[in-house]
């Protein structure tokens, strides 16, 4: 399962510093994340979902755009 947060981030004109700042998650946590290095606590993806001002469930649709 594709997680979506750099396309929404991306989609948003998000930059990755703005989505590390609002969510509260390190600058490189979440670039490791976007590139699918480490997958993210539940407790991580709601707070990015949050910042990105999507549902969690958006972070894993790929009808998402």
């Amino acid at each position: 399962m594709e997680i979506l947060i750099l396309e929404i981030r991306k989609n948003e004109g998000i930059t990755l510093e703005t989505l590390a700042n609002e969510s509260g998650i390190s600058k490189s946590t979440v670039q490791r994340i976007e590139s699918g290095a480490v997958s993210p606590t539940m407790e991580k993806m709601e707070k990015l979902a949050k910042a990105l001002g999507v549902k969690i469930s958006d972070l894993f649709e790929s009808e998402y755009k």
